[in-house]
This record gives structure tokens, C-alpha cells and sequence, in this order.
């Protein structure tokens, strides 16, 4: 990807942007994801997904990157999710944690991973030799 293939980027921290947004006609194979991904979504959540819209971003992360613990539910967000495009070993576990316990779980490419939007999470650093490619994903009440 180039830099003009993005429509807007947010988050600058440690010299890079966390979020990169593009049109998703830009990749003709994120529409199929982005279906899916709409149609698991409605299935957890019990609604139909034609009721259902989704925000999406890539994560770009770059050997020793990190990305610091947040939550998405600034919104009325009702589901979060990662899709791992790109995920070399070690390339930075998905780091998530509550009130009671902390948990890890390695990326690995293919694998479409679902979480309540208020669960803090964030990303240990990049210790592979290569670069992490992730969609990120936020799944919320559609609009009349």
C-alpha cells in the first residue's frame, strides 16, 4: 500500500499512525471479509446483520511496534474485532484484560477474533523481523 491509498489516519504515536482508513473498493478481498465478518457478528449478537454497520482500519505494525491498552466503546459500539492479515511469529500478541484476569493470544494470519468493545486491550511489541498486517473492526446498530 502507498501513502495515498489512504483516506484518513489517526492515532500518530511512536512515530507512525495506529489506524490507516481506506475505501474498501481500494481491495476487492476486504469485501468478502467485511461480509462475513457482518454476518458472524449478527449471529453473536442475535440481530440480523442488514441491521448492523461496521467501521474498518488497517493496523500496520512494523518490527518493535506496539500499540498501547484502549477500548472502542467511545460509540455505541456493541462488537470489536481483529481479522490477522499478516502475522509472523512473534509479531505481537493481542494483550487483553478486565478487572480480573489478563490474557494473550498470538495472531495468526486467517484468524478473525471478536471482543466486547469496553474490554481494554492493546498490542505487545512487533519482535519479529517483518511487518504485522491486521483489519480492525467495530460492529454497532445500523442506521434508519
Amino acid at each position: 500500500m502507498r501513502d495515498g491509498d489512504f483516506t484518513e489516519r489517526s492515532h500518530f504515536v511512536g512515530g507512525r499512525f495506529e489506524n490507516l482508513y481506506l475505501d474498501r473498493d481500494r481491495i476487492p478481498e476486504l469485501a468478502i471479509l467485511l461480509e462475513q465478518s457482518l454476518r458472524l457478528a449478527g449471529a453473536i449478537l442475535e440481530r440480523p446483520p442488514e441491521q448492523l454497520r461496521f467501521g474498518f482500519w488497517l493496523n500496520i505494525m512494523a518490527p518493535g511496534d506496539a500499540t498501547s491498552t484502549h477500548t472502542h466503546d467511545e460509540s455505541d459500539e456493541l462488537l470489536s474485532g481483529v481479522y490477522y492479515v499478516v502475522a509472523p511469529p512473534d509479531s505481537g500478541d493481542l494483550l487483553i484484560q478486565d478487572e480480573t484476569a489478563s490474557m494473550r493470544i498470538a495472531p495468526r494470519a486467517g484468524t478473525l477474533l471478536f471482543f466486547p468493545p469496553s474490554l481494554a486491550h492493546g498490542v505487545a511489541a512487533n519482535r519479529s523481523a517483518a511487518t504485522r498486517i491486521s483489519v480492525g473492526l467495530n460492529i454497532g446498530p445500523g442506521r434508519a
